[in-house]
Protein backbone atom coordinates (compact mmCIF):
# COMPACT_ATOMS: atom_id res chain seq x y z
CA UNK A 1 0.00 0.00 0.00
CA UNK A 2 1.45 3.29 -1.13
CA UNK A 3 0.32 6.59 0.67
CA UNK A 4 1.32 9.62 0.56
CA UNK A 5 1.85 12.64 2.98
CA UNK A 6 1.81 16.26 1.63
CA UNK A 7 5.24 17.72 2.85
CA UNK A 8 4.57 21.27 1.89
CA UNK A 9 4.62 22.44 5.69
CA UNK A 10 4.03 21.57 8.74
CA UNK A 11 4.33 17.94 10.81
CA UNK A 12 4.48 15.54 7.73
CA UNK A 13 7.38 13.87 9.11
CA UNK A 14 5.43 12.49 12.43
CA UNK A 15 2.57 11.02 9.98
CA UNK A 16 5.11 9.17 8.06
CA UNK A 17 6.74 7.52 10.62
CA UNK A 18 2.66 6.25 12.10
CA UNK A 19 2.38 4.98 8.57
CA UNK A 20 5.46 3.39 8.31
CA UNK A 21 5.73 2.03 12.05
CA UNK A 22 2.48 0.33 10.45
CA UNK A 23 3.97 -1.35 6.96
CA UNK A 24 2.98 1.48 4.71
CA UNK A 25 4.84 2.51 1.93
CA UNK A 26 5.20 6.74 1.96
CA UNK A 27 5.81 9.04 -0.30
CA UNK A 28 6.25 12.80 0.88
CA UNK A 29 3.93 14.62 -1.76
CA UNK A 30 5.52 18.37 -2.92
CA UNK A 31 4.71 18.07 -6.51
CA UNK A 32 1.69 17.13 -8.58
CA UNK A 33 3.97 14.38 -10.37
CA UNK A 34 4.48 13.10 -6.39
CA UNK A 35 0.37 11.97 -6.00
CA UNK A 36 0.94 9.23 -9.14
CA UNK A 37 0.22 5.52 -7.75
CA UNK A 38 -0.81 6.43 -4.59
CA UNK A 39 -3.81 5.37 -2.78
CA UNK A 40 -4.33 7.92 0.15
CA UNK A 41 -2.88 11.17 1.44
CA UNK A 42 -2.63 12.85 4.63
CA UNK A 43 -2.56 16.53 4.66
CA UNK A 44 -1.05 17.29 8.09
CA UNK A 45 -1.16 20.14 10.76
CA UNK A 46 0.75 23.01 10.15
CA UNK A 47 -0.17 27.10 9.44
CA UNK A 48 -3.02 26.41 6.94
CA UNK A 49 -2.53 30.00 5.22
CA UNK A 50 0.87 29.26 4.56
CA UNK A 51 0.20 25.82 3.63
CA UNK A 52 -2.66 27.44 0.84
CA UNK A 53 -0.46 29.86 -0.31
CA UNK A 54 2.41 26.57 -1.20
CA UNK A 55 -0.04 24.61 -2.93
CA UNK A 56 -0.92 27.32 -4.88
CA UNK A 57 2.71 27.74 -5.72
CA UNK A 58 2.87 24.40 -6.64
CA UNK A 59 -0.06 24.16 -8.88
CA UNK A 60 -1.22 21.27 -6.36
CA UNK A 61 -4.92 22.39 -5.74
CA UNK A 62 -6.17 20.94 -8.70
CA UNK A 63 -3.66 17.67 -8.72
CA UNK A 64 -5.39 16.71 -5.09
CA UNK A 65 -9.05 17.44 -6.37
CA UNK A 66 -8.36 15.10 -9.26
CA UNK A 67 -6.65 12.54 -7.15
CA UNK A 68 -10.12 12.30 -4.77
CA UNK A 69 -11.83 11.83 -8.03
CA UNK A 70 -9.76 9.32 -8.89
CA UNK A 71 -10.32 7.51 -5.64
CA UNK A 72 -7.75 8.52 -3.42
CA UNK A 73 -8.56 8.71 0.62
CA UNK A 74 -8.02 11.83 2.12
CA UNK A 75 -7.38 12.98 5.62
CA UNK A 76 -6.85 16.30 7.16
CA UNK A 77 -5.15 17.14 10.34
CA UNK A 78 -6.18 20.63 12.13
CA UNK A 79 -4.42 22.57 8.83
CA UNK A 80 -4.82 19.86 6.67
CA UNK A 81 -8.85 19.40 7.94
CA UNK A 82 -9.18 23.15 7.21
CA UNK A 83 -7.79 22.54 3.20
CA UNK A 84 -10.18 19.48 2.88
CA UNK A 85 -13.26 21.71 4.30
CA UNK A 86 -16.00 23.69 2.00
CA UNK A 87 -16.33 26.34 4.15
CA UNK A 88 -13.59 28.61 6.29
CA UNK A 89 -14.43 31.07 8.76
CA UNK A 90 -11.92 32.80 10.56
CA UNK A 91 -9.04 33.50 7.97
CA UNK A 92 -7.20 36.34 8.52
CA UNK A 93 -8.30 40.35 7.93
CA UNK A 94 -5.00 40.86 4.81
CA UNK A 95 -6.34 37.61 2.76
CA UNK A 96 -9.55 39.51 3.04
CA UNK A 97 -11.29 37.18 5.27
CA UNK A 98 -11.07 34.33 2.22
CA UNK A 99 -9.07 31.27 2.58
CA UNK A 100 -9.20 28.73 -0.46
CA UNK A 101 -9.91 25.08 0.65
CA UNK A 102 -10.57 21.82 -1.79
CA UNK A 103 -14.40 21.95 -0.79
CA UNK A 104 -14.21 18.01 -0.58
CA UNK A 105 -15.66 17.81 3.02
CA UNK A 106 -19.35 19.35 3.18
CA UNK A 107 -18.31 21.46 6.36
CA UNK A 108 -18.00 25.20 8.01
CA UNK A 109 -14.79 24.90 9.34
CA UNK A 110 -13.86 27.64 12.05
CA UNK A 111 -10.08 28.47 12.32
CA UNK A 112 -8.77 28.54 16.04
CA UNK A 113 -11.95 27.87 17.56
CA UNK A 114 -10.03 26.42 20.76
CA UNK A 115 -7.78 29.90 21.03
CA UNK A 116 -4.39 30.33 20.57
CA UNK A 117 -1.14 28.92 20.70
CA UNK A 118 -1.25 29.54 24.54
CA UNK A 119 -4.24 27.98 24.75
CA UNK A 120 -2.79 24.59 23.48
CA UNK A 121 -4.27 21.35 25.72
CA UNK A 122 -4.05 17.77 25.41
CA UNK A 123 -7.35 15.34 26.63
CA UNK A 124 -8.93 12.08 26.55
CA UNK A 125 -10.97 11.59 23.17
CA UNK A 126 -13.58 8.84 22.61
CA UNK A 127 -13.25 7.86 18.65
CA UNK A 128 -16.16 6.16 17.45
CA UNK A 129 -14.90 2.64 16.04
CA UNK A 130 -11.93 2.58 18.66
CA UNK A 131 -11.63 0.81 21.90
CA UNK A 132 -10.85 3.36 24.04
CA UNK A 133 -9.95 7.30 24.21
CA UNK A 134 -6.87 8.24 22.40
CA UNK A 135 -4.72 11.05 23.46
CA UNK A 136 -5.80 14.51 20.93
CA UNK A 137 -3.42 17.30 21.45
CA UNK A 138 -5.21 20.53 19.93
CA UNK A 139 -3.02 23.11 18.74
CA UNK A 140 -4.80 26.63 17.62
CA UNK A 141 -7.46 24.01 17.15
CA UNK A 142 -10.06 24.28 13.85
CA UNK A 143 -13.55 23.06 15.03
CA UNK A 144 -16.79 21.95 12.56
CA UNK A 145 -18.91 24.33 13.65
CA UNK A 146 -21.52 23.23 10.43
CA UNK A 147 -22.07 19.45 9.57
CA UNK A 148 -23.51 18.82 6.32
CA UNK A 149 -25.97 15.92 5.47
CA UNK A 150 -23.51 12.64 4.86
CA UNK A 151 -21.15 13.97 7.03
CA UNK A 152 -20.51 11.28 10.18
CA UNK A 153 -19.21 13.15 13.38
CA UNK A 154 -16.73 10.23 14.84
CA UNK A 155 -15.20 12.38 17.94
CA UNK A 156 -17.02 15.39 20.01
CA UNK A 157 -15.35 17.19 22.76
CA UNK A 158 -18.17 18.37 24.68
CA UNK A 159 -20.90 20.03 22.30
CA UNK A 160 -18.10 20.47 19.33
CA UNK A 161 -17.50 18.28 16.67
CA UNK A 162 -13.61 17.64 16.00
CA UNK A 163 -14.01 14.35 14.30
CA UNK A 164 -15.63 13.79 10.98
CA UNK A 165 -15.90 11.64 7.91
CA UNK A 166 -17.66 11.83 4.64
CA UNK A 167 -17.42 9.16 2.17
CA UNK A 168 -13.45 8.94 1.36
CA UNK A 169 -12.55 11.86 2.77
CA UNK A 170 -11.36 12.36 6.98
CA UNK A 171 -10.94 15.29 8.96
CA UNK A 172 -9.54 15.56 12.88
CA UNK A 173 -9.19 19.46 14.74
CA UNK A 174 -6.78 17.84 16.96
CA UNK A 175 -2.67 15.98 15.92
CA UNK A 176 -3.43 12.26 16.20
CA UNK A 177 0.46 12.14 15.21
CA UNK A 178 1.81 14.20 17.94
CA UNK A 179 1.33 10.95 20.24
CA UNK A 180 2.31 7.52 19.99
CA UNK A 181 -1.04 5.90 19.50
CA UNK A 182 -1.17 4.25 16.02
CA UNK A 183 -4.99 3.43 16.15
CA UNK A 184 -5.99 6.41 14.21
CA UNK A 185 -3.25 5.62 11.69
CA UNK A 186 -4.25 2.27 11.41
CA UNK A 187 -8.04 3.07 11.15
CA UNK A 188 -7.01 5.69 8.25
CA UNK A 189 -5.11 2.04 6.27
CA UNK A 190 -8.13 0.08 7.22
CA UNK A 191 -10.20 2.42 4.94
CA UNK A 192 -7.86 2.90 1.73
CA UNK A 193 -7.88 -1.11 1.75
CA UNK A 194 -11.68 -0.47 2.19
CA UNK A 195 -12.25 1.85 -0.55
CA UNK A 196 -9.84 -0.25 -3.01
CA UNK A 197 -12.39 -3.44 -2.24
CA UNK A 198 -15.03 -1.53 -2.75
CA UNK A 199 -13.46 -0.08 -6.50
CA UNK A 200 -12.69 -4.08 -7.52
CA UNK A 201 -16.42 -4.85 -7.15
Amino acid sequence: MKVGVLALQGAFREHRRHLEALGAEVREVRLPADLNGLVGLILPGGESTTMARLLSEYALWEPLAAFYRRGGVLWGTCAGAILLAAEVLGAPPQDGGFQRSLGLLEVTVQRNAFGRQVDSFTTPLEIAGLDGPVEAVFIRAPAFSRVGAGVEVLARLGEQAVMVRQGRVLASAFHPELTRDGRLHAAFLGQITEAQSVAVR
